[in-house]
């Protein structure tokens, strides 16, 4: 008789910020989790998971992975979206974290074993001037890393996104009512950015790659002004730089510019990243395993990138949990056209929240040999009632226009 699935906890806590776990208990007693977060919209992917979702795994067999997530996809009208495909996405996870326990392996092994020995990362480095940047870029590459995305301030601006004046680790979901707005203007950042990525490349010379993200907030013109600048300093990528909504705008910036271009975080499915593969657009698709729906999905959208040369580069911010990295790190080594891994770190107490097997070592990724994902839960961190509503900041121009961020 299989083996069912009998029980489904969505746990909101907050160690140190706020993350969503789905944790899968099947009746032979293997647990199975899954990282459902979606930044500032925690309650909206837990409540969609508990009441609309969970009931319809109980006595389900955990081993039809796929069947379950065409279930779960096909089986209702409203799809696609964020909140919907990472409750599939947790799902996924958690399926293929039981798989590996049931068959003792690292989930690695399952995707058809390694294809590299290590994985390569990047790190972010920011400072609100020149020499206050290159303090993070050189802590960086002390520790072994060879890649890393620099941001930094912007003259005549407070406040900028993913910086701060004091060069603490930034965490930019910020705790409050409402979301705090920031000043932005494009022109002043357009003035600077290129002068302090060529002087952090005369720092480092040519042997690290160095990465950029423009936050979605630049038109194509803009976005290829940039690219064009930034040639000469020969970055690893240039980063979100026009809305993801609209695919042909990168036309316009490619035809531009020879620099990389990356994208793709904030997408959910293949769909969304169809046209960018296909066309050429881009050279890194950047989706998140939880928010495009997990492992099975994503494996997808990466053999449809590998087809036309674009290599996979997931997102791997602190905002989601530990669970959704082990997941893209078992990817990662097993995935051919897989480039890098984005790393910007946790909090200890978050390394507490989740322990872990896999690890970081001389700049690179791996994802330990436990099996399954190699994540367990420490439930002694994991408290509902602390959880705060927290969101990113909007931006506005100064004219008071809202623009991305």
């Amino acid at each position: 008789m299989p083996d069912v699935i009998e029980r489904v906890e969505v746990l909101v806590s907050s160690p140190s910020r706020n993350y969503v776990t789905l944790r899968l208990t099947t009746r032979d007693g293997i647990v199975g989790l899954g990282d459902a977060t979606v930044n500032g919209r925690e309650l909206a992917v837990a409540s969609y998971l508990r009441d609309h979702v969970g009931p319809l795994l109980i006595g389900r067999d955990p081993g039809r992975i796929e069947d379950t997530w065409q279930y779960l996809y096909r089986g209702v009208y409203w799809r696609r979206g964020p909140i919907g495909m990472a409750a599939i996405g947790a799902v996924d996870i958690a399926l293929w974290d039981i798989l590996g326990k049931r068959a003792g392996q690292p989930l690695y092994a399952l995707l058809g074993g390694r294809v590299r020995d290590r994985l390569a990362t990047y790190r972010h480095a920011f400072g609100w001037d020149l020499p206050a940047l290159l303090e993070q870029v050189d802590a960086h590459r002390e520790a072994g890393f060879e890649n890393i995305r620099v941001q930094a301030g912007v003259p005549g601006l407070d406040v900028v996104y993913g910086v701060t004046k004091d060069n603490t680790v930034y965490e930019p979901a910020g705790r409050a009512a409402a979301p705090a707005e920031e000043i932005w203007d494009t022109e002043a950042y357009l003035r600077s950015m290129p002068g302090v990525i060529a002087g952090v490349r005369e720092h480092v010379g040519d042997a690290v790659g160095l990465l950029h993200d423009a936050h979605h907030r630049l038109t194509p013109i803009q976005a290829a002004r940039l690219g064009k600048a930034l040639e000469p300093v020969g970055m690893y990528w240039l980063e979100d730089v026009t809305p993801a909504e609209d695919p042909e705008a990168l036309r316009l910036v490619r035809q531009h510019t020879t620099t990389p271009l990356a994208i793709g975080e904030v997408f959910n499915t293949i769909w969304d990243c169809q046209q960018l593969i296909e066309n050429r657009l881009i050279d890194y698709i950047r989706v998140a395993v939880v928010h495009a729906g997990g492992i099975s999905h994503l494996r997808k959208i990466f053999a449809l990138a590998e087809v036309h040369g674009v290599r996979a580069a997931p997102h791997g911010p602190s905002d989601v949990s530990p669970i959704s990295l082990a997941a893209s790190i078992h990817l990662g080594v097993a995935v051919h056209n897989f480039a890098i891994q984005e790393y910007m770190g946790y909090p200890d107490l978050v390394h507490e929240a989740f322990p872990h097997a896999w690890h970081v070592a001389d700049g690179h990724l791996q994802p330990g040999d436990e099996p399954g994902l190699g994540v367990t839960l420490n439930d002694e961190l994991h408290h509902a009632d602390d959880y705060e509503p927290a969101y990113l900041p909007v931006a506005r121009r100064r004219d008071g226009t809202l623009t991305d961020w």
